[in-house]
């Protein structure tokens, strides 16, 4: 699908990732609907991109319906809008677990399920839903988090088998970590040296990508970052060990520490 003159929903747009995929796409020539909870940050990027500004709370049902409701008619859905839930299960209240899955899975599911009856009548769309590397591979203190990205990679994967010859494409860009903005720049945890992160522009670009060339699922890491999720997929239990002896507990735990204040 060419973005030129194609109206784009975002979800999510108030985070650094967000406001990157925004600036891109913007840059494409995309009319934008930017959606995000702080309508500060939303009217700053719309001052800069032109873009309509839509507030809402994805956790908020009738919110979510609502936001949709008004914005029937769009061409590319970029589903980027996430909590954290870094952490232990038994660390999450009931409440912080309906929230994380509403957010990171229910929402974009939702959102698809409508957007996408309008797309096929139309006989064109894109659905791009931003998952993560944890949608691939588990680690310690990521079950809940892991659990709405995994998720999403076969939601993605299903629905865009379903939606095969009706014009409208589906796809799923699992970023790995993303320096400078989003949720693992701003939880300030130092990463082991061995682990190489990306940058916003990065996934904005692998959006553009997916977008453009209606490419299925897209990894936004470095070649050694994605060589070891490909090896954790085939061998889950070898890399989990070896990860283990890496001193990934004490990261994963400064993680959701850090992040505590945002399920």
């Amino acid at each position: 699908m060419q973005i030129q003159g194609k109206t784009v929903l975002l979800t999510g747009a108030t985070g650094g990732i967000g406001e990157a995929i925004a600036h891109e796409l913007s840059a494409a020539g995309a009319k934008l609907i930017v959606s995000g909870r702080r309508a500060d940050v939303l009217a700053r990027i719309a001052a800069d991109t032109g873009a309509t500004v839509a507030v809402a709370d994805l956790a908020d049902r009738e919110q979510l319906e609502a936001l949709v409701a008004a914005h029937s008619n769009v061409d590319i859905l970029v589903a980027n809008a996430a909590l954290p839930a870094s952490g232990e299960l038994s660390d999450f209240s009931l409440d912080q677990i309906d929230r994380a899955l509403d957010v990171n899975l229910r929402a974009p599911v939702i959102m698809s399920r409508l957007l996408a009856d309008q797309m096929v009548s139309r006989g064109s769309g894109q659905i791009v839903l931003i998952a993560s590397l944890a949608g691939k591979v588990a680690t310690a203190g990521s079950s809940l988090y892991s659990a709405t990205k995994f998720g999403l990679r076969g939601f993605g994967a299903g629905l865009r088998a379903d939606l095969v010859g009706s014009g409208v494409g589906v796809s799923v860009v699992f970023p790995g970590f993303v320096r400078d903005a989003g949720m693992f720049h701003e939880s300030e945890v130092e990463l082991p040296g061995y682990v190489g992160t990306s940058s916003p522009q990065d996934v904005a670009d692998a959006v553009r990508s997916a977008v453009e060339n209606d490419r299925g699922e897209i990894d936004v890491a470095p070649l050694s970052v994605r060589a070891a999720t490909k090896v954790s997929e085939l061998a889950p239990g070898v890399m989990s060990a070896v990860v283990r002896r890496l001193g990934s507990a004490k990261f994963t735990a400064e993680m959701a520490d850090s992040q505590a204040d945002k399920r």
